[in-house]
């Protein structure tokens, strides 16, 4: 469904050209929960945005269901997130003049859909992850596990084929944490979507179908 081909990245810097990453590759299939490691600034976040067509990587190859992304423009890439592609970040990043329900349905309507159709999913999905009373609740009356939960649904009211998670849990304390986690990985696998999720949690990692480490700029697969 999405893959990665000796994908490299270098940054400019006064004293030189810092490489990021080297020769990654990465095979993704519908449905699968995948975990990326790896020590704070060994890449991972810069993989995500390369991965999310928000970077270019310098060379290397991405094909996203067989279409060759690396080159498109960017009118056409901002088309592909949108139909292909779901983000969820550390901090949640919802817009605070809107409701927990107005910001889960604002992906639908960017799409063209209809208010009734946008509101009626929305609903659905909060109702899922268990926020049934806080539709009309403004991000700054929520908690930080009920905002987040709110960020999950915002990724996934598309029915994208792939979700990019960025440290999703990590603002969250352990419990808080835990039930976000387990909830985003039960409604992403009820609609098979394909998770890439970087975290520093091996608990989380190891709930995982695959693990890979990011280590000296390369990617591998872990086994347990």
């Amino acid at each position: 469904m999405f893959s990665v081909h000796d994908l490299n990245k270098s940054f400019p810097t006064p004293q030189g050209k810092l490489d990021v990453l080297k020769d990654v590759n990465l095979d993704v299939y519908q449905g699968d929960f995948i975990a990326i490691i790896g020590e704070s600034g060994s890449g991972k976040s810069t993989l995500l945005q390369i991965l999310g067509t928000l970077d270019q990587a310098d060379s290397g190859e991405l094909l996203l269901d067989n279409i060759k992304i690396q080159h498109l423009h960017e009118n056409k890439l901002a088309q592909l997130r949108s139909q292909y592609i779901g983000f969820i970040y550390q901090s949640h990043h919802l817009i605070p003049e809107l409701t927990a329900l107005e910001n889960v349905m604002l992906p639908l309507l960017i799409q063209g859909k209809s208010k009734g159709y946008a509101q009626e999913q929305a609903a659905q999905l909060l109702t899922e992850l268990g926020l049934s009373e806080r539709v009309q609740h403004p991000p700054a009356h929520l908690s930080g596990g009920e905002a987040q939960r709110v960020a999950v649904a915002r990724a996934v009211i598309t029915k994208p084929k792939l979700i990019l998670a960025d440290e999703p849990t990590g603002n969250l304390d352990e419990t808080t944490a835990s039930t976000v986690f387990s909830m985003m990985r039960d409604l992403c696998k009820s609609q098979n979507v394909a998770v890439i999720m970087v975290t520093h949690s091996q608990s989380f990692a190891n709930a995982c179908d695959k693990v890979y480490a990011l280590k000296q700029r390369t990617l591998s697969e872990l086994t347990f």
